[in-house]
């Protein structure tokens, strides 16, 4: 029964990383359920209350609270567990107990939700793809360097714009307990996906969809779209983006016709956090995994992923080669409760690669270990030849950093490592950057709350700064910026239930390239006043310009600061309720993962919700202009 239990643990934690919203229905073999009975909503609650509830109401655990998963229909939670993330986790539950679940934890009977309204679709002619407008951007990282930086040009946004800067519309993804996939603009569209598995072609002025596509699982990396000659009419640019369960797709940006998709690695948990990146004919996909957290589970074999980069042919999905990170994992004996070993394994990686084409190398930032032994990749900056995918140079910043979700919150599981390490993945893409005396820096940012700047030629080490306290939920998590000489670094520093010794320092701090000297520091204000599932901190990626540095905060605001002192010049409160341009109700959010705000010719594009880690849940894409 602790493997059922323990399933089910996980399985509804995989709602967090986005169960499609389909309506799954109750399999031929299952009996017909009527309304919702107490018999049920016992048996459901049971399972809740005993295996899941010290999780799932934990607002510093990796899960979603019960109040957001109750938001949801039990259609959706039974996809979750049926065909979703953990489908092979929750493989040994029979459809009866999935079924109970499902519905005692969202109050609602199978059928008794109404159907979602669906998107707002543009009449025919109105909103054709408009082949005069190729991107602007290059991928996740806006540029070939990974910088997130926008000239004030392409940005048409300055700060004496910003007292007019207004909604323009909003767009609430169905089904979705947040918006972590980070939008490409291209041909008058917005390309966005949703962790409820559709991918949206979304007119850049009204807000409709010109289509709309349903990938197998969730969408949780950001969409790239591969470039074209302005009007040429005869381009097909294809989008690539990845999904929960490790599938990678290209679909027809014009049609949204699905022109290939691959599962890209065989482990069960395999997932595609980090974006892909497309550097001529080469897609190179970084590969993590959600096992660190099935590591949770005493009875679990922990652990057997091996992270990679894999470099796939952009226009046909095959495979030209793939470099791990980590040996393959053996047996080194039994945790306390029995069960089997295995090590080493980890280094995921989560974060967009870097491709320098001008050295030949792509540059990967990479996790820790899960299990003993620890490996000389892990907490590591990687450089592979492009072509071949040769370990050209690595530097390890952290070694024996062993750690998998059995530790949490300075918790020791049978499966937490003896010795356990800190848990300083690098969930931060790489960037390429011209310091002010001219030369050329690597620069990465760490959980630890360390920025680090490393010559991209060999990998030497040239400078680090703490800038944070660092920890589970501190440090730097899912993107730098740089312009002008200086490098942004964004820092969550969220409190967990761990004893760190010191108070967290979250906040924006500007550093100099080529020195890593401090320039200015913006601290977090806490402005939560005991909001549920609020902390003030600065996780999710960021994106500047000469002038400005947008960012949003997991206490839902989205601020614009002054690029040279760090003061803020422009504050939003997201957490609240929005109107869908379909004319549904929507809701605003915490803000987290690798969607950095995307601002182009005016318009600001701003994703808003993440279920993850406590944070308050949200589903809306908002699109802001100059009026």
């Amino acid at each position: 029964m602790r493997k059922v239990f323990g399933s089910i643990v996980v399985a509804i934690a995989g709602l967090l990383l986005g169960a499609g919203a389909a309506h799954a229905q109750p399999g031929p073999g299952m009996p017909s359920i009527g309304p919702l009975d107490e018999a049920t909503i016992e048996q459901g609650n049971g399972i809740y209350r005993a295996n899941c509830a010290a999780c799932h109401e934990n607002a510093g655990s990796h899960a979603p609270g019960r109040q957001a998963i109750s938001t949801l229909t039990p259609e959706v939670v039974l996809r979750a567990l049926t065909d979703g993330r953990m489908k092979n986790e929750a493989a040994s539950l029979s459809e009866e107990e999935r079924a109970a679940v499902a519905q005692a934890i969202t109050g609602l009977r199978f059928g008794a939700a109404p159907p979602p309204t669906p998107v707002l679709m543009c009449e025919p002619g109105t909103s054709p793809f408009d082949f005069s407008r190729p991107p602007a951007f290059s991928g996740w990282g806006l540029d070939a360097a990974n910088s997130h930086s926008v000239s004030s040009d392409l940005a048409g946004l300055s700060a004496e714009d910003l007292p007019n800067l207004t909604l323009r519309w909003a767009f609430a993804i169905p089904g979705a307990l947040e918006t972590r996939a980070q939008p490409a603009i291209a041909a008058g569209a917005i390309f966005v996906g949703g962790t409820n598995g559709k991918l949206y072609a979304l007119d850049m002025e009204t807000g409709c969809a010109r289509w709309e596509y349903e990938a197998q699982s969730g969408i949780r990396s950001g969409v790239t779209i591969s470039p074209w000659d302005a009007g040429n009419a005869e381009a097909r640019p294809l989008l690539y983006f990845g999904d929960n369960v490790g599938n990678t797709y290209a679909v027809d940006a014009v049609t949204g016709e699905e022109a290939w998709a691959r599962h890209v690695d065989a482990h069960p948990a395999t997932t595609l956090t980090g974006p892909a990146t497309l550097s001529g004919d080469t897609l190179f996909v970084p590969i993590s995994s959600g096992e660190e957290g099935s590591a949770a589970i005493p009875g679990y074999e922990c652990c057997t992923f091996r992270g990679s980069l894999l470099a796939l042919d952009a226009h046909t999905g095959g495979e030209l080669w793939r470099t791990y990170m980590v040996d393959e994992p053996q047996p080194v004996g039994e945790n306390e409760s029995g069960t089997l070993q295995r090590g080493p394994s980890g280094v995921p990686i989560w974060s967009a690669p870097l491709a320098d084409t001008e050295r030949g190398l792509v540059y990967v930032a990479t996790g820790n270990n899960y299990s003993h032994p620890s490996s000389p990749l892990s907490g590591a900056i990687v450089a592979l030849d492009m072509q071949t995918g040769a370990i050209r140079w690595a530097t390890q910043v952290t070694q024996d950093d062993v750690w998998n979700v059995a530790c949490w919150g300075g918790a020791d599981g049978p499966n937490c490592p003896n010795d356990a390490g800190p848990d300083y993945d690098f969930g931060a893409g790489p960037v390429l950057a011209t310091g002010n005396d001219g030369k050329t820096y690597l620069l990465a940012g760490q959980k630890s709350g360390i920025a680090y700047g490393f010559h991209p030629d060999s990998g030497e080490l040239l400078w680090q700064t703490q800038v944070g306290r660092g920890g589970e939920l501190g440090g730097v998590h899912f993107g730098i910026a740089a312009e002008g000489g200086r490098a942004y670094i964004p820092v969550n520093d969220a409190e967990n239930g761990a004893d760190y010794g010191e108070p967290g320092k979250p906040g924006i701090y500007a550093l100099d390239v080529a020195t890593g000297d401090l320039l200015w520091s913006h601290a977090a204000e806490d402005v939560c006043e005991g909001k549920d599932l609020c902390q003030p901190g600065y996780s999710s990626a960021i994106t500047v310009t000469p002038e400005l540095v947008l960012a949003g905060n997991t206490d839902a605001h989205f601020r614009i600061l002054s690029a040279a002192t760090g003061e803020v010049l422009w504050d939003v409160d997201t957490d609240r309720a929005y109107e869908s341009v379909n004319g549904t109700l929507g809701h605003g959010g915490s803000m987290s993962g690798h969607a950095a705000p995307i601002l182009q010719d005016g318009m600001l594009l701003i994703s808003s919700g993440y279920a993850f880690l406590g944070k308050i849940s949200g589903n809306m894409l908002l699109v802001y202009g100059v009026d």
